[in-house]
């Protein structure tokens, strides 16, 4: 049985979590500085430092190539590129991180999507040499549509163009210029080199001219906690805990994640879409009762009334509720081959919430590239971003994306296989 301190240290590790997407275009060193902050937070073992070693050297090269440590697939370290989105997990003393290594390509947008949906922060990296590139500006496009709240433009290679100020300041400017156009909050822009190690973890004497943080400095203490929504309650129910046993005879819990708000005991709440009221009599974490609940947490909920709460429901405050609806207007991300078309029909899930839902009309397709949109567009292709409108069999207890990406968020699956075809993100619902 875990204990009250248990509970409280796992509630503290979920804010000093920074969740991180990586984006950058091919030989920007994305790999490599992931390698870099791994192997300079001492977050990774000797043999895997040696093994990594030893490939370097027998494939010829004077460096120890540290993208050999992220880079996993067969075809990525032929290649030399990122495929997959790849998960990376360390911490240091300041705070825990999960790393979303997503690739560049325009082909694999779907895979960065997956990959930044849930980030706190995004990174983009930009090859000094190069300067802004126009997978460069789509990756800004995309973390600004998901809503991503803080940016890290990492400008790599910097040893190569001589640690020169002048391009530091171009590529910052052109980059502070062309973000103006997107919704980005927080911005910071950070001269590195991924190989060397500098202004990575340490410091660098090589730009004395540059006063901000270094990269991991950053990471360690950028704010997140007030990006989470506090005010909104929100937590869809996942699973409702009926053990039936002689020990827990009368025990009805009910399991989910927090999405919004704070839950703690004595609150007055909804049960939607049934509307009935209770009242929170306990809230647990790791079976024990703790004082209050907020996102991300995962925890138990139980009421003083046996109300009939099922999965798919939603816990909310009576006067701060969500509305539910079934006419939906959403900005969608398309991820298979057979393109998206008026009329066509799918399963939905949103939260713990599963319906069917047809495209009601596509608006317009967006150039995520230049932001035109495309009005004439009749569909999506693979990788295509659209405004999309669906009507859905189930109402949808959800909110604007731009309030709350938990609940402003669905995937759209193929009922034939299986297979999730579309990312959305909730404009407006009615």
């Amino acid at each position: 049985m875990a204990s009250t301190t248990d509970a409280h240290t796992a509630a503290q590790g979920e804010m000093d979590l920074l969740r991180f997407a990586t984006a950058g275009s091919v030989d920007d060193g994305k790999s490599t500085l992931i390698g870099r902050l791994l192997l300079d937070s001492k977050s990774i073992f000797e043999d895997q430092l040696e093994a990594v070693e030893s490939t370097s050297q027998s494939k010829g090269y004077d460096y120890t190539d540290l993208a050999l440590l992220t880079d996993g697939l067969r075809s990525e370290r032929e290649q030399g590129i990122t495929i997959d989105v790849a998960y990376r997990y360390f911490a240091t003393p300041a705070r825990k991180f999960i790393i979303a290594d997503t690739p560049g390509h325009i082909q694999y947008t779907r895979n960065m999507v997956t990959g930044a949906s849930t980030a706190d922060l995004g990174l983009v990296l930009v090859d000094a040499r190069q300067g802004l590139t126009e997978q460069s500006r789509r990756h800004a496009v995309l973390l600004s549509l998901l809503r991503v709240p803080h940016l890290v433009l990492a400008i790599n290679k910097m040893d190569l163009v001589d640690w020169s100020q002048e391009v530091y300041e171009k590529i910052h400017k052109e980059f502070s210029s062309f973000a103006t156009k997107l919704n980005i909050p927080d911005l910071e822009v950070i001269p590195i080199s991924a190989l060397q190690g500098d202004n990575v973890v340490n410091r660098s004497e090589n730009t004395p001219w540059y006063s901000g943080p270094t990269l991991m400095h950053h990471l360690e203490h950028v704010h997140v906690a007030s990006d989470r929504d506090l005010v909104d309650t929100r937590f869809p129910v996942q699973y409702v805990i009926r053990p039936k046993s002689d020990q827990y005879h009368d025990f009805r819990g009910y399991a989910g994640q927090v999405a919004g708000g704070v839950l703690k005991k004595g609150d007055e709440v909804v049960v939607l879409p049934s509307g009935m009221t209770s009242t929170i009599s306990k809230v647990e974490l790791f079976d024990q009762e703790i004082p209050e609940a907020f996102p991300p947490m995962s925890v138990t909920i139980h009421l003083e009334d046996d109300v009939d709460v099922s999965r798919g429901d939603m816990i909310a405050r009576p006067k701060n509720a969500p509305k539910p609806s079934q006419d939906i207007d959403a900005m969608i991300c398309w991820m298979t081959n057979e393109p998206l078309r008026p009329r066509q029909k799918l399963a939905i899930k949103h939260t713990t919430r599963m319906g069917r839902a047809m495209v009601k009309d596509i608006q317009y397709r967006l150039d995520v590239n230049s932001l035109h949109r495309d009005q004439e567009a009749g569909e999506l292709s693979l990788n295509e971003i659209g405004r999309v409108q669906l009507r859905t069999t189930v109402p949808l207890l959800c909110d604007p994306y731009s309030k709350n990406r938990t609940t402003g968020s669905f995937i759209l699956i193929d009922e034939a296989t299986g297979v999730t075809v579309g990312a959305g993100m909730i404009n407006t619902a009615s």
